[in-house]
């Protein structure tokens, strides 16, 4: 099988790092529930991936392409979801105070938060369709496990960086649990941000 190459390896890299809705969410658990939920959060936001590089895999990608409709409806399913996050970690007041570790429940919804955000992104679909036929030349054979093989290290780049973003945010949470202004001003942020997300994937199009 041959290699992965540093031209994908590079390009997975600077889009994944890249500070969008994962990020945004990765660093909020981790100040909010420290590493273990910033971890989860990373899993749960890799684990989100999965249904677009199926589609795209499958050629479903290329019928959410051409049907505006259809991208229209999950794109206005995922504006939905950002803003309410945006408006649940505004009037959460306890979203960055927790301490000790999270109760199972606060576990599941971490991880059912994280999955819905990058599965309502019909973006990432999108990406996947362009993307990976780049590293995968027309006609090669075994051009199925390749583009499994591609995107299962784009998945593995996603939990690595989500989760070097999440335990760095939670290696300073005590300090900054300790600082209530600094609370407020980040309850803020976290909230703007996830409206801007929502407001920038509204008005993209296909």
């Amino acid at each position: 099988m041959v290699g992965v190459s540093i031209a994908f390896l590079i390009t997975t890299l600077v889009v994944v790092a890249t500070p969008g809705t994962g990020v945004v969410y990765t660093l909020s658990a981790g100040l909010a529930r420290g590493r273990r939920a910033s971890v989860l959060a990373a899993t749960a936001c890799t684990l989100g991936i999965v249904p677009h590089m199926i589609a795209a895999i499958t050629g479903l990608a290329a019928l959410l392409h051409a049907s505006a409709v259809a991208f229209e409806i999950l794109k206005y399913l995922g504006v939905a979801y950002l803003l309410y996050m945006a408006w649940a970690t505004l009037k959460d007041r306890e979203a960055i105070v927790v301490e000790g570790d999270p109760e199972p429940t606060s576990a599941l919804r971490t991880i059912t938060s994280g999955v819905l955000i990058n599965v309502l992104n019909p973006k990432l679909t999108l990406f996947f369709f362009a993307f990976l036929p780049q590293f995968v030349p027309a006609g090669e054979p075994g051009s199925i496990p390749r583009m499994l093989l591609l995107s299962g290290v784009f998945m593995l780049a996603t939990f690595v960086v989500f989760s070097v973003y999440g335990i760095l945010a939670a290696g300073v949470r005590h300090h900054v649990l300790s600082r209530p202004r600094v609370l407020a001003w980040l309850r803020r942020v976290f909230a703007g941000s996830f409206a801007a997300l929502g407001a920038k994937l509204a008005f993209t199009t296909q």
